[in-house]
């Protein structure tokens, strides 16, 4: 039997870990309501990765200066769609759903990326990617409805879920665009750039959360939080994902998304008591039916590079 080579083993547990790592996230957005504001929370998350990240990518970032300055619109509208959007947005809906819907909806994420490939790409797209679609969106429905499709029209819509939804399609644009805007930048590089371009839009957000009347301040729990969404959903999530898609490439690193709403509502139960329903079972069965679509997985190798930093919230 042949030995895999130590990188590969220590990428094939990674796919397992990196998971987790994003679901803190959730686990963050849930604890974050009373004590930390969500554009606040975000920009607080968003700094602490580029901090990060800019420590270590600092002298690439100085060689590409001159490609930075001249493409800085990029990077400002993927840090509205990455950073504020699918940062802020998150912690908004938090106040009106679960940790467990949250990463349910989320994953579907895949699957229109696929969508927006075809729509924006000209990729193409299979009959059987066409069915996971409908299947993984089904799957998303189902939990939003509680599984009610008798009473579909009565349906107490919970404004969460209806944020996150916004969410995952602005990710799904997220991802497009990067990989119609290639960069030479590596792809620690690149998120740094993009968390940036992220803060400048969320300053004005932040500046104007943090003037309004019976805001929390910004104590010791509000900068945990903070620490925490920027360590672990941020730069160590993001480091795990850029190995594992460089040690077994994209379509392997891709397949950990689908373990989200595991990984989410077991943390959610565990760490913030939240109920598992039946509907959360099924929703989770069916959004993880489909594989990864190829239509993500295949591309030249410049949006390979950038389709690292497209892995989730």
């Amino acid at each position: 039997m042949v030995q895999q080579p130590a990188s590969h083993r220590l990428a094939y547990a990674l796919i397992f870990i990196t998971p987790a790592l994003w679901c803190v996230n959730y686990l963050v957005a849930r604890w974050s309501p009373g004590v930390v504001a969500p554009n606040t929370l975000a920009f607080g998350r968003w700094l602490v990765a580029a901090l990060l990240l800019g420590a270590f990518t600092a002298p690439e970032l100085w060689r590409q200066r001159a490609l930075l300055r001249a493409q800085w619109q990029r990077f400002v509208v993927l840090g509205a769609l990455g950073m504020w959007i699918c940062g802020a947005w998150v912690y908004i809906a938090a106040r009106t759903t679960t940790a467990t819907n949250i990463a349910l909806i989320y994953s579907v994420s895949p699957v229109l990326i696929a969508l927006a490939s075809v729509l924006w790409l000209h990729e193409r797209f299979s009959q059987r990617q066409a069915l996971g679609v409908a299947i993984a969106l089904a799957g998303v429905v189902h939990v939003i409805i509680k599984g009610h499709w008798n009473a579909l029209g009565d349906v107490q819509w919970v404004p969460g879920d209806l944020w996150i939804v916004a969410t995952t399609t602005a990710w799904a644009g997220f991802a497009v665009l990067q990989r119609r805007w290639p960069t030479p930048l590596g792809a620690a590089a690149h998120l740094c750039a993009v968390a940036v371009g992220g803060l400048l839009v969320l300053l004005p957000f932040t500046v104007w959360e943090l003037l309004q009347p019976g805001q929390p301040a910004i104590g010791r729990q509000a900068l945990g939080l903070m620490l925490l969404a920027g360590v672990s959903p941020g730069a160590a999530a993001f480091w795990c994902y850029s190995y594992v898609q460089r040690q077994l490439g994209v379509a392997r690193a891709s397949s950990q998304l689908y373990l989200g709403p595991l990984y989410g509502a077991a943390m959610a139960w565990l760490f913030l008591g939240e109920p598992v329903g039946w509907h959360h079972a099924v929703g989770a069965l069916l959004v993880t039916t489909e594989s990864p679509p190829r239509v993500v997985a295949t591309s030249s190798r410049a949006s390979a590079k950038n389709s690292s930093t497209s892995s989730h919230a």
